[in-house]
């Protein structure tokens, strides 16, 4: 296990080196858990025929379909369902069924020290799991999948999976594969960086600003996307990492879906571009079509000659 992150803005995470967890190979058994909002049963079956298909035994939480108005049930459910599924010796990844809200309510309530004992295993979710992604990080210092969810669209349509979402997941999840870079659609500062990857949704790591999980960017390329935010929302947000010193020596960003956020890149551009390192735009990660998977903790490279972000992740590198 890596040496664990300190919490807070001012934390030097650099300096750590992250567990990564070994890749799932068929036949591997998951677990899908419903951290955040409640999920649609019928999104649910389809996500696990899907994850089946990939030779996967799958199994759901006890309480994955548990609904308490804008939750997927009591967070002292959820939060159980969570840790007995990370706690299983049998699990070799914990999936998160879908987002949605909720997610830092759980983040007290975890046992950290026995879920470090359980050792690094793979937890895959995006959206509202950007909480669980940077308690992961700072308390069990693991690197983690933020990436589309079985009862997500992409994954869960009626039509099946969307074709590039599900082909770039699959690279990135099993043993052997090696995901293509993401490439975005515009360039908004020019150059080259490396560093390890982190970040994910906007509103959850504002939400963390002020707490143990909060953001810390010196020397990582950070990822920001969101759905659903209006300009002068984000323009709030982003203002609100800069104040708080969580992108204070961030070595690039690279900008993900924005899907019905209007037009926000003239304020990002206005708020990003004074850091003066390389900022891209356009890739398809976050929300809508398609969706790619992306290794957070691990090292990635922005390259805006290509407006691209390749990872280096290996499986010689991950636990055995």
């Amino acid at each position: 296990m890596s040496e664990r992150f300190r919490g807070g803005a001012d934390g030097d995470a650099s300096v750590t080196v992250p567990s990564l967890p070994r890749r799932l190979r068929p036949g591997d058994t998951v677990a899908l858990v419903a951290p955040a909002g409640p999920v649609d049963p019928v999104r649910l079956e389809r996500g696990t025929e899907v994850l089946s298909g990939l030779g996967l035994r799958v199994v759901h939480g006890a309480s994955i379909l548990a609904r308490e108005g804008y939750l997927a049930g009591p967070d002292a459910a959820r939060a159980a369902d969570l840790q007995d599924a990370w706690c299983d010796p049998g699990v070799a990844a914990v999936i998160c069924a879908r987002g949605g809200y909720g997610t830092t309510r759980l983040l007290g309530l975890l046992d950290w020290d026995a879920m470090a004992a359980a050792g690094p295993k793979i937890l895959l979710g995006s959206s509202d799991i950007t909480a669980l992604h940077r308690a992961f990080a700072d308390r069990l210092g693991l690197a983690t999948l933020f990436g589309p969810m079985p009862a997500g669209a992409t994954i869960s349509d009626p039509e099946g999976p969307e074709r590039v979402t599900f082909a770039h997941l699959r690279e990135a999840l099993f043993e052997g594969g090696t995901p293509a870079p993401v490439t975005g659609d515009r360039v908004i500062v020019p150059g080259r960086a490396e560093g390890r990857l982190t970040g994910g949704n906007l509103a959850l790591l504002a939400a963390l600003c002020g707490t143990p999980y909060a953001l810390r960017a010196r020397d990582r390329i950070v990822l920001l996307e969101d759905v659903t935010e209006e300009p002068y929302r984000i323009d709030r947000m982003v203002t609100q990492l800069l104040q708080a010193g969580c992108l204070d020596g961030a070595a690039g960003i690279v900008l993900g879906s924005w899907v019905d956020c209007g037009d926000p890149l003239p304020v990002l551009t206005e708020l990003l571009a004074p850091l003066g390192v390389p900022v891209v735009a356009g890739l398809p990660v976050g929300h809508g079509t398609p969706q790619m998977a992306m290794w957070l903790e691990t090292n990635v490279a922005i390259v805006t000659e290509s407006c691209s972000v390749a990872s280096t992740f290996r499986d010689s590198d991950a636990a055995t």
